[in-house]
Protein backbone atom coordinates (compact mmCIF):
# COMPACT_ATOMS: atom_id res chain seq x y z
CA UNK A 1 0.00 0.00 0.00
CA UNK A 2 2.65 2.51 0.96
CA UNK A 3 4.16 1.55 -2.63
CA UNK A 4 1.02 2.34 -4.13
CA UNK A 5 0.77 5.69 -2.05
CA UNK A 6 4.24 6.87 -2.98
CA UNK A 7 2.80 5.98 -7.25
CA UNK A 8 -0.65 7.99 -6.61
CA UNK A 9 1.12 11.10 -5.22
CA UNK A 10 3.00 12.92 -8.29
CA UNK A 11 0.33 11.10 -10.49
CA UNK A 12 -2.01 13.14 -8.97
CA UNK A 13 0.14 16.54 -8.94
CA UNK A 14 0.25 16.00 -12.40
CA UNK A 15 -3.79 15.82 -12.80
CA UNK A 16 -3.94 19.20 -10.57
CA UNK A 17 -1.21 20.98 -12.28
CA UNK A 18 -3.01 20.11 -15.99
CA UNK A 19 -6.75 20.85 -13.89
CA UNK A 20 -5.18 24.50 -12.82
CA UNK A 21 -3.94 24.91 -16.88
CA UNK A 22 -6.89 23.86 -18.51
CA UNK A 23 -9.22 26.60 -16.33
CA UNK A 24 -6.62 29.18 -17.43
CA UNK A 25 -6.87 28.65 -20.83
CA UNK A 26 -10.73 28.40 -20.89
CA UNK A 27 -10.70 31.67 -19.23
CA UNK A 28 -8.23 32.97 -21.70
CA UNK A 29 -10.59 32.07 -24.47
CA UNK A 30 -13.84 32.81 -23.00
CA UNK A 31 -12.35 36.86 -22.12
CA UNK A 32 -11.14 36.81 -25.71
CA UNK A 33 -14.27 35.90 -27.05
CA UNK A 34 -15.96 39.16 -27.04
CA UNK A 35 -13.10 41.04 -28.53
CA UNK A 36 -13.55 38.25 -31.45
CA UNK A 37 -17.44 39.19 -31.93
CA UNK A 38 -16.21 42.81 -31.65
CA UNK A 39 -13.95 42.98 -34.51
CA UNK A 40 -16.98 40.72 -36.49
CA UNK A 41 -19.31 43.48 -35.79
CA UNK A 42 -17.44 46.41 -37.21
CA UNK A 43 -19.68 49.08 -38.78
CA UNK A 44 -19.53 49.70 -42.68
CA UNK A 45 -18.12 52.04 -44.54
CA UNK A 46 -20.57 55.52 -44.05
CA UNK A 47 -21.75 56.65 -47.24
CA UNK A 48 -20.17 59.98 -48.03
CA UNK A 49 -22.65 62.26 -50.01
CA UNK A 50 -21.06 63.84 -53.34
CA UNK A 51 -21.98 66.23 -56.10
CA UNK A 52 -23.37 65.32 -59.94
CA UNK A 53 -23.85 66.61 -63.02
CA UNK A 54 -26.49 65.37 -65.28
CA UNK A 55 -27.00 65.82 -69.03
CA UNK A 56 -30.03 64.68 -70.46
CA UNK A 57 -30.16 64.60 -74.69
CA UNK A 58 -31.22 63.41 -77.93
CA UNK A 59 -28.56 62.21 -80.42
CA UNK A 60 -28.57 61.20 -83.92
CA UNK A 61 -26.54 58.11 -83.75
CA UNK A 62 -25.38 56.22 -80.70
CA UNK A 63 -22.74 55.03 -81.49
CA UNK A 64 -20.91 57.97 -83.52
CA UNK A 65 -21.90 60.28 -80.50
CA UNK A 66 -20.92 57.78 -77.96
CA UNK A 67 -16.99 57.96 -79.83
CA UNK A 68 -17.22 61.51 -79.26
CA UNK A 69 -18.17 61.51 -75.66
CA UNK A 70 -15.15 59.48 -75.23
CA UNK A 71 -12.73 61.18 -77.16
CA UNK A 72 -13.13 64.29 -74.30
CA UNK A 73 -12.98 62.29 -71.54
CA UNK A 74 -9.57 64.33 -70.72
CA UNK A 75 -11.15 67.50 -70.86
CA UNK A 76 -13.92 66.60 -68.60
CA UNK A 77 -11.14 65.51 -65.97
CA UNK A 78 -9.76 68.68 -66.27
CA UNK A 79 -12.75 70.55 -65.26
CA UNK A 80 -13.33 67.60 -62.32
CA UNK A 81 -15.82 65.70 -64.32
CA UNK A 82 -15.72 62.08 -63.98
CA UNK A 83 -17.89 59.85 -66.14
CA UNK A 84 -20.33 57.88 -63.79
CA UNK A 85 -23.28 56.59 -65.14
CA UNK A 86 -24.59 56.39 -68.86
CA UNK A 87 -27.94 55.86 -69.45
CA UNK A 88 -30.46 55.34 -73.08
CA UNK A 89 -34.14 55.98 -72.94
CA UNK A 90 -36.60 53.00 -73.23
CA UNK A 91 -39.06 54.74 -75.68
CA UNK A 92 -36.09 55.79 -77.41
CA UNK A 93 -32.62 54.53 -76.99
CA UNK A 94 -31.23 57.61 -78.89
CA UNK A 95 -32.22 59.79 -75.90
CA UNK A 96 -29.27 59.83 -73.55
CA UNK A 97 -28.93 60.56 -70.01
CA UNK A 98 -25.11 61.06 -68.51
CA UNK A 99 -24.80 61.33 -64.72
CA UNK A 100 -21.09 62.48 -63.94
CA UNK A 101 -19.00 63.16 -60.69
CA UNK A 102 -18.09 66.60 -60.13
CA UNK A 103 -15.47 68.17 -57.51
CA UNK A 104 -16.97 71.79 -58.40
CA UNK A 105 -20.33 73.03 -59.08
CA UNK A 106 -19.05 76.32 -60.30
CA UNK A 107 -16.27 74.25 -62.28
CA UNK A 108 -18.80 72.26 -63.96
CA UNK A 109 -20.78 75.19 -64.83
CA UNK A 110 -18.00 76.67 -66.81
CA UNK A 111 -17.52 73.33 -68.61
CA UNK A 112 -21.30 73.27 -69.74
CA UNK A 113 -21.11 76.53 -71.21
CA UNK A 114 -17.71 75.70 -73.03
CA UNK A 115 -17.71 77.39 -77.23
CA UNK A 116 -16.04 73.78 -77.73
CA UNK A 117 -18.47 71.69 -75.60
CA UNK A 118 -21.36 72.88 -77.86
CA UNK A 119 -18.91 72.45 -80.72
CA UNK A 120 -18.27 68.93 -80.05
CA UNK A 121 -21.66 68.24 -79.27
CA UNK A 122 -23.10 69.19 -82.78
CA UNK A 123 -20.08 67.05 -84.17
CA UNK A 124 -21.56 63.97 -82.52
CA UNK A 125 -25.28 64.73 -83.77
CA UNK A 126 -26.77 66.28 -80.58
CA UNK A 127 -30.21 67.45 -81.21
CA UNK A 128 -31.77 70.18 -79.73
CA UNK A 129 -30.48 71.80 -76.48
CA UNK A 130 -29.10 69.59 -73.47
CA UNK A 131 -30.59 70.00 -69.92
CA UNK A 132 -27.93 70.29 -67.66
CA UNK A 133 -28.20 69.55 -64.09
CA UNK A 134 -26.43 69.81 -60.61
CA UNK A 135 -27.52 67.62 -57.52
CA UNK A 136 -25.86 66.42 -54.28
CA UNK A 137 -26.36 62.84 -54.19
CA UNK A 138 -27.46 61.92 -50.87
CA UNK A 139 -28.05 58.11 -50.54
CA UNK A 140 -26.63 55.99 -53.28
CA UNK A 141 -26.76 52.08 -53.29
CA UNK A 142 -24.04 50.99 -56.20
CA UNK A 143 -23.77 47.76 -54.73
CA UNK A 144 -23.83 45.36 -58.71
CA UNK A 145 -27.28 44.36 -59.21
CA UNK A 146 -28.42 41.80 -62.05
CA UNK A 147 -30.77 44.73 -63.35
CA UNK A 148 -30.32 47.03 -65.97
CA UNK A 149 -33.55 49.15 -66.23
CA UNK A 150 -33.99 52.19 -64.40
CA UNK A 151 -36.47 54.92 -63.71
CA UNK A 152 -35.78 58.14 -62.67
CA UNK A 153 -38.20 60.50 -61.31
CA UNK A 154 -37.98 64.40 -60.82
CA UNK A 155 -40.13 66.44 -58.84
CA UNK A 156 -39.97 69.58 -56.48
CA UNK A 157 -41.44 69.25 -53.19
CA UNK A 158 -42.75 71.86 -50.94
CA UNK A 159 -40.69 71.07 -47.98
CA UNK A 160 -37.70 68.36 -48.34
CA UNK A 161 -38.16 67.07 -44.64
CA UNK A 162 -42.04 66.62 -44.87
CA UNK A 163 -41.66 64.96 -48.30
CA UNK A 164 -38.78 62.55 -47.02
CA UNK A 165 -40.96 61.44 -43.85
CA UNK A 166 -43.95 60.36 -46.22
CA UNK A 167 -41.32 58.62 -48.51
CA UNK A 168 -39.60 56.79 -45.86
CA UNK A 169 -43.24 55.57 -44.48
CA UNK A 170 -43.85 54.43 -47.75
CA UNK A 171 -40.60 52.07 -46.89
CA UNK A 172 -38.42 50.25 -49.02
CA UNK A 173 -40.21 47.04 -48.72
CA UNK A 174 -43.42 48.51 -50.20
CA UNK A 175 -41.33 49.57 -53.23
CA UNK A 176 -39.49 46.55 -53.72
CA UNK A 177 -42.64 44.98 -54.08
CA UNK A 178 -43.92 47.47 -56.56
CA UNK A 179 -41.17 46.29 -58.84
CA UNK A 180 -39.04 49.73 -57.62
CA UNK A 181 -35.86 48.72 -55.77
CA UNK A 182 -34.34 52.23 -54.30
CA UNK A 183 -30.87 52.86 -55.71
CA UNK A 184 -30.09 56.80 -55.50
CA UNK A 185 -31.86 60.25 -54.60
CA UNK A 186 -30.33 63.26 -54.71
CA UNK A 187 -31.58 67.50 -53.87
CA UNK A 188 -31.04 70.19 -56.53
CA UNK A 189 -27.51 72.25 -55.98
CA UNK A 190 -29.30 75.14 -56.78
CA UNK A 191 -33.10 74.34 -55.35
CA UNK A 192 -32.79 72.05 -52.97
CA UNK A 193 -36.51 71.29 -52.65
CA UNK A 194 -35.92 69.45 -56.35
CA UNK A 195 -35.94 66.15 -55.70
CA UNK A 196 -34.73 63.11 -58.42
CA UNK A 197 -35.38 59.59 -57.17
CA UNK A 198 -33.80 56.39 -59.33
CA UNK A 199 -35.45 53.31 -58.78
CA UNK A 200 -33.90 49.77 -60.48
CA UNK A 201 -36.74 48.29 -62.07
CA UNK A 202 -37.34 44.51 -61.17
CA UNK A 203 -40.73 44.36 -62.53
CA UNK A 204 -41.65 46.58 -65.37
CA UNK A 205 -45.31 46.10 -65.54
CA UNK A 206 -45.35 46.47 -61.49
CA UNK A 207 -43.69 49.58 -61.57
CA UNK A 208 -45.56 51.24 -64.11
CA UNK A 209 -48.43 50.67 -62.67
CA UNK A 210 -47.50 51.37 -59.27
CA UNK A 211 -46.03 54.97 -60.32
CA UNK A 212 -49.07 55.85 -62.27
CA UNK A 213 -51.76 54.48 -59.48
CA UNK A 214 -53.87 56.99 -57.74
CA UNK A 215 -52.96 55.79 -54.53
CA UNK A 216 -49.46 57.12 -55.58
CA UNK A 217 -50.64 59.60 -57.11
CA UNK A 218 -52.24 60.92 -53.38
CA UNK A 219 -49.40 59.97 -51.60
CA UNK A 220 -47.07 62.08 -53.71
CA UNK A 221 -49.59 65.04 -52.82
CA UNK A 222 -49.61 64.51 -49.61
CA UNK A 223 -45.36 64.52 -49.11
CA UNK A 224 -45.65 67.93 -50.53
CA UNK A 225 -45.44 67.12 -54.29
CA UNK A 226 -45.95 70.10 -56.44
CA UNK A 227 -46.95 69.73 -59.92
CA UNK A 228 -46.30 66.76 -62.28
CA UNK A 229 -43.08 64.84 -61.88
CA UNK A 230 -41.29 64.22 -64.33
CA UNK A 231 -40.38 60.10 -65.62
CA UNK A 232 -37.73 58.53 -67.24
CA UNK A 233 -37.51 55.26 -68.30
CA UNK A 234 -33.75 54.22 -69.51
CA UNK A 235 -31.13 51.33 -69.81
CA UNK A 236 -28.27 51.40 -68.15
CA UNK A 237 -25.44 51.36 -70.40
CA UNK A 238 -22.26 51.64 -68.38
Amino acid sequence: MEHIKKFLKPVLLVVLILSIFSCKNNKTEKEEEPHTMEEAEMPMTEFMPFKVITVKHKVANYEKWRIEYDAHDSIRQAYGITHYVLGRGMDDPNVIVVINKINDVQKAKEFSKLPALKEAMKKAGVIGAPEFSYYDVIRNDDATINLKDRLMVTHRVKDFDAWLKVYDTEGINKRSEEGLIDRGMARGVDDPNVVTVVFAISDMEKAKASITSEAKKKLMTEAGVEGVPQMFYYKMVD
